[in-house]
């Protein structure tokens, strides 16, 4: 019973780095502000990007997903259609996302003569202009007309905020919505974060500490008659607490079947052995997690974590 304590605390202090991480503030010189303050305080989400730090910044997002933005800021279309693109970047985007880490939305102001290059690569003829794609591909290449087996998508279809996130849920097979807000339970994170990428990798963190600690609650056939009621526990807090969504969403589901997995009354000894695969196989922060390598827990050595000495 004392090995469940141990890695539940090791998810609770999890859940205290990010709330740390997110509400720190974020001064160093070499972390660019993403968001910026404008009038009527009014707050831009999509992250700004430029010849210079495209291809750095889009290989150390997280997200599985970039959306860049090319754009004039002298064209008219474009100023229009800025508040369209901005009520899609909400949701992706910032301290208030209501979706974060899955998508990294960006623009580049092809009117500024730095970008020119960076905009003939990507055959902009109009403005505005967008393409989808994920990060590591959209880095490092060109994209054509008609170009055939390119993982570069141009979104044809984004004329408005509710168009444009119908392409969005018709590609992902997800069902977002604009009217969105970030979990109820979140609100009482610090307004002044400014940087989503570091909100980011700290969600990305904190699922991927999850994961590995129901691997190895479940490797070591913790799950016994004795830690059924506090383990039960503990998931009616990570629904309600955890600051990611789809570690919110999995462990929801998995507490919906924990009684009849896991039953009180009825605990055979082969019980525990021959319901582990499923539930493991459940990946209850979502496909794919863990990934298998850390962002903010990353350590000074290869294959480290945490403050591991140099």
């Amino acid at each position: 019973m004392s090995g469940v304590y141990f890695y539940v605390g090791l998810v609770v202090l999890s859940l205290l780095s990010v709330s740390s991480v997110v509400t720190s503030d974020y001064s160093l010189a070499s972390r660019r502000s993403i968001l910026r303050a404008v009038k009527n305080n009014d707050r831009d989400y999509a992250v700004d990007l430029n010849a210079t730090n495209f291809d750095a910044d889009l290989k150390d997002t997280p997200a599985t997903f970039a959306v860049v933005e090319f754009f004039a800021h002298w064209s008219p279309a474009c100023r229009n259609y800025k508040r369209h693109y901005e009520k899609v970047a909400r949701l992706f985007n910032g301290p208030d996302a209501a979706h974060p880490g899955i998508m990294l939305m960006t623009r580049i102001d092809c009117a500024l003569k730095m970008n020119k290059n960076l905009c003939d690569k990507f055959s902009v003829g109009r403005f505005p202009m967008l393409f989808w794609g994920p990060p590591s591909e959209v880095v490092g290449v060109s994209w054509e007309p008609n170009q055939e087996k390119s993982d570069i998508l141009i979104i044809d279809d984004g004329r408005t905020a509710d168009r444009f996130l119908g392409w969005i849920n018709k590609r992902m097979g997800s069902s977002f919505n604009l009217d969105d807000q970030k979990f109820e339970n979140e609100q009482h994170l610090s307004s002044n974060v400014s940087d989503p990428r570091q909100i980011a990798r700290a969600i990305y963190d904190v699922e991927e500490t999850t994961s590995i600690a129901f691997d190895i609650i479940l490797e070591h056939k913790m799950i016994k008659q004795e830690t059924h009621a506090s383990l039960l526990k503990f998931l009616q807090l990570l629904v309600a607490h955890h600051p990611s969504k789809r570690c919110r969403r999995g462990t929801a589901e998995l507490l919906v079947s924990f009684e009849q997995r896991y039953p009180t009354d009825f605990w055979p000894a082969d019980k525990q052995e021959d319901d582990m695969v499923p539930l493991r196989g459940s990946q209850i922060c979502g496909e794919g997690v863990p990934h298998g390598y850390w962002m903010f827990c990353r350590g000074s050595k290869y294959e480290t974590r945490g403050f591991s000495e140099n």
